[in-house]
């Protein structure tokens, strides 16, 4: 029974310090470590308590019953100041490792095989970093030290091969990045688009599965016929050719088995090196690879999703202007779902292993064909905002009789009306070599820097790149220019307006493989000035001015009345103007907390003074004529603890004010 007591005290005890530490201190504590600081506290009592009686002359023997009042006096301090040590103990290790920063050890018992798996990876990226010379990078730098001199050339080809040795999600990530010159660099962009994610397909034994859970049916009701063998297999999924029980030739993307659990971890692995990163490292800061890493992660778990894909491609096809000689597959909805996509098949081969059928065209086909690609492209960017975000030779068909095709809808762009009319600005500016113009759309365009922008000098860069590319040059060359530009001067650019930059990147190529002789520069600008007139023209202007003057019209009609009613007080000498101060929660909230601690502060250390007083005064009243104990360094010693909980309270509010 005693031990039963005493257990039930303990945990009664662990309660009530976690308890009072909460509502005192404001800082939740797990019940783990209030157990065992409580056991720490209550021996600490037991062994406290006999001693001071000794010292104190309370009792002579162990058997002898003490002063009431003296006794009563030195447990209460005792019990006080054990439970400022152990709460004191518990804000420390808050501070330190605060409650579910580490796992329970039902947490560790149940998730240590993945735990121990995961761990398994993370250290084999490690090692795959630092056998590719990437080491370096992971480490933290010395203030005034500076990191080895390494061609970037290099160091880009050494970053591309550590990430196809890592693996699906990782050469997903790189490929991503080879999207955004603005943050790696024209020659990692370079070596970054080598990454194929393309690999060794899987039977369609274990593929099978996964059609029929996803068709909810037998596979054999559905498709009429199914080719086992894939069109095309991927990191993420692979693609094979069927008929329906209707008719309709079609191809089927299938996900593969494990992906999802996969990525899954790896997405945990690249938060991991992200954070680790950005901790230890400058450059990891500036780029803000946290924050990378969850738009990465997020356009993964996209693309796994192909629901994602099948809006993506029907919104693509609503957004192809009217005429348009390029085709967009139709989704069937009925049997899709999240794992499964079915398309209809367009005929033709990709533009990158057409060359025989490209080969048979006539050069006016060609030549008609490559613009009119160019054109629903510009089409999509400038005017309806929904755009294929990654138009390479592998992702148009050209069929037979030279019409285009576009397939692999799992990367979408969309730009709202303003970035819209800032693209268009900026196109319309470079066609007719106006630098002034073209920065000022450029900078609508992007995010602003941190700091201040020279402007007279990013306006003399920009008028630089138009002459430079206006006499003729690459597409991709222009965007890495800009690009390097853009780096330089600190600007940021958003995902959305990177996405359209990289489709006019990748759309050089394919078109250049359809007509070797086009003029790109020169079709570019015909096209991006007729359709730049067409969202800038006159019309458009007028259509959104009525939109606009629509939404006014409510304050147009009330703005008379408030005039003549502020004339009217102005005539009189009533007119006035009454600002609410603190009107904002968040500044409300801020000036009462640090009204708080400031009172808390001076109460703190008010009771240490008087403490301190109280313990240096001489003389006073004894507790009790058989003790040594007098009146003044007990009530020293209870408003010194009374001072220190409130100061434990004041460094609480600081450290949670900071962090």
């Amino acid at each position: 029974m005693i031990q039963v007591a005493g257990f039930i005290s303990l945990v009664v005890t662990a309660a009530a310090v976690a308890f009072v530490t909460r509502r005192v201190l404001g800082v939740p504590v797990g019940w783990i470590r209030s157990v065992v600081v409580g056991m720490i506290m209550i021996t600490a009592v037991g062994a406290a308590l006999p001693y001071l009686g000794e010292r104190f002359g309370m009792t002579r023997d162990m058997t002898s019953v003490p002063s009431p009042l003296a006794a009563t006096a030195v447990i209460i301090l005792v019990c006080f100041w054990a439970f400022f040590i152990g709460t004191a103990t518990l804000v420390v290790l808050e501070l330190i490792v605060p409650t579910g920063s580490l796992p329970t050890p039902v947490q560790l018992t149940r998730g240590g095989r993945e735990r121990w798996r995961r761990s398994r990876r993370y250290l084999r990226m490690l090692f795959i970093l630092t056998r590719h010379g990437l080491g370096r990078f992971l480490r933290t730098q010395p203030r005034g030290s500076s990191a080895p001199m390494t061609s970037r050339t290099s160091l880009a080809r050494a970053l591309t091969a550590a990430l196809d040795d890592a693996g699906v999600t990782f050469v997903k990530v790189g490929q991503m990045l080879s999207a955004r010159p603005d943050l790696v660099g024209p020659e990692f962009v370079h070596e970054l688009t080598t990454l194929q994610s393309a690999t060794t397909p899987v039977p369609w034994k274990e593929l099978e599965p996964v059609l029929t859970a996803s068709l909810g049916a037998p596979v054999s009701e559905v498709f009429a016929e199914i080719e086992p063998e894939p069109l095309a297999a991927a990191s993420l999924g692979q693609v094979h050719a069927g008929v329906l029980t209707t008719g309709e030739r079609v191809v089927v993307k299938i996900r593969r088995p494990g992906a999802p659990a996969q990525v899954q971890a790896d997405l945990d692995i690249l938060r991991r090196l992200a954070a680790r990163l950005e901790r230890s490292t400058g450059w990891a800061r500036r780029l803000g690879v946290v924050d990378l890493a969850e738009g990465f992660a997020l356009s993964l778990r996209e693309e796994l999703d192909y629901r994602v894909e099948a809006a993506n491609t029907r919104a693509v096809a609503a957004a192809l202007p009217s005429g348009s000689g390029v085709r967009v597959p139709q989704v069937f909805s009925r049997w899709s779902g999240e794992a499964v996509l079915v398309q209809d098949r367009l005929e033709g081969a990709p533009v990158g292993a057409a060359a025989s059928t490209l080969a048979a065209l006539t050069a006016e086909h060609r030549i008609g064909a490559a613009e009119e690609l160019l054109r629903v492209a510009l089409h999509q960017v400038l005017v309806v905002g929904t755009f294929h975000a990654d138009l390479h030779p592998g992702n148009v068909l050209v069929a037979p009789d030279g019409s285009l095709g576009m397939i692999d809808f799992g990367s979408v762009g969309r730009l709202d009306s303003g970035s819209r009319e800032a693209f268009a600005l900026l196109l319309t500016a470079i066609d007719h070599d106006r630098p002034a113009a073209a920065t000022d759309a450029l900078l609508e365009l992007l995010d602003p820097p941190n700091g201040d922008i020279e402007a007279r000098s990013l306006r003399r860069e920009i008028g630089q790149l138009i002459v430079r590319f206006r006499g003729g040059g690459d597409t991709a060359g222009m965007i890495n220019a800009l690009f390097t530009i853009i780096t330089r001067h600190g600007l940021r650019v958003p995902g959305q307006v990177a996405a359209a930059f990289r489709t006019l990147a990748s759309l050089e190529g394919t078109l250049r493989l359809i007509d070797p002789g086009l003029d790109l520069i020169g079709a570019a600008r015909r096209q991006a000035t007729v359709l730049g007139d067409e969202a800038l023209s006159v019309e458009t202007f007028r259509a959104r001015l009525s939109d606009e003057l629509v939404d006014l019209l409510p304050i147009l009609r009330r703005l008379p009345r408030r005039i003549d009613a502020i004339t009217h007080d102005l005539e009189r000498g009533r007119l006035s103007i009454n600002a609410r101060l603190l009107a904002d929660g968040d500044d409300r909230s801020f000036v009462l907390g640090l009204a708080h601690q400031l009172i808390i502060s001076v109460l703190a250390s008010a009771a240490t003074i008087g403490a301190i007083v109280l313990l240096v005064a001489p003389g006073g009243p004894q507790l009790s004529t058989d003790t040594a104990i007098r009146l003044f360094p007990v009530l020293g010693w209870g408003l010194l603890f009374i001072g220190c909980v409130l100061a434990l309270r004041a460094l609480v509010m600081v450290f949670r004010r900071s962090g």
